[in-house]
């Protein structure tokens, strides 16, 4: 029999009389009738960081991840830093649920000041279903679009390059060291703008790749 599930998918499994979602690590046979060699697929699964045999029938399909953009997982992060996570769950779900009465999208940092997400406001209104099954059910953070600084375009282009945090430099590109940062998220890129009061944003390039 072909199993329905290739590892990786997430599924969903009732384990101690609670309905789980695991991701499966491997696909097996079950020996059901030894008299007959009669089998049964089965699948290891990750269930909260326990490994659980099962047989097929007890495994279901677990709903897609939601697809959440950076700046929501960058906020998420922020609160579970400083808070631990069933707390973190419940202020990101209550700033997700005012919002959709008319008030701003904002986080809360660890110092206590409020912090506004720019431009996420429309978005979480517009989505805070999607977002709050995120925040219960896991979500993936979505591909940012990744940008080149050329500053001069030709043969031998002059690009804006990071050595480190804190240094940037426009070098030609056959001068640049193999190590330093060349592609930069738009965050990063206004940035970068706003600590140096530079203007980097209007010679971005979007490159094919994206962010992991």
């Amino acid at each position: 029999m072909t199993h329905k599930f290739k590892v990786g998918d997430r599924v969903h499994i009732i384990f101690r009389n609670e309905l789980k979602t695991g991701v499966v690590i491997s696909t097996r046979k079950l020996d059901i009738d030894i008299a007959t060699t009669n089998e049964e697929n089965a699948y290891l699964l990750d269930v909260e960081g326990l490994e659980i045999l099962t047989p097929e029938y007890n495994v279901a399909p677990a709903p897609a991840l939601v697809v959440a953009p950076q700046w929501f997982d960058d906020a998420y992060k922020e609160l579970t830093k400083y808070n631990w996570d069933e707390y973190a769950q419940k202020v990101l779900l209550h700033f997700i649920a005012r919002t959709g009465f008319g008030n701003q999208f904002s986080i809360v940092e660890s110092d206590g000041t409020q912090q506004y997400c720019e431009g996420a406001t429309d978005y979480v209104r517009d989505n805070r279903f999607d977002l709050i099954r995120a925040v219960l059910d896991g979500y993936e953070v979505e591909k940012e679009p990744l940008y080149e600084i050329v500053i001069v375009d030709g043969e031998d282009r002059q690009l804006l390059f990071g050595e480190d945090a804190y240094t940037f430099q426009v070098r030609y590109e056959s001068e640049s060291h193999e190590s330093w940062k060349k592609r930069y998220s738009e965050r990063e890129i206004k940035d970068i703008d706003t600590e140096f009061s530079t203007n980097y944003w209007a010679f971005a390039v979007q490159t094919e790749e994206v962010s992991e």
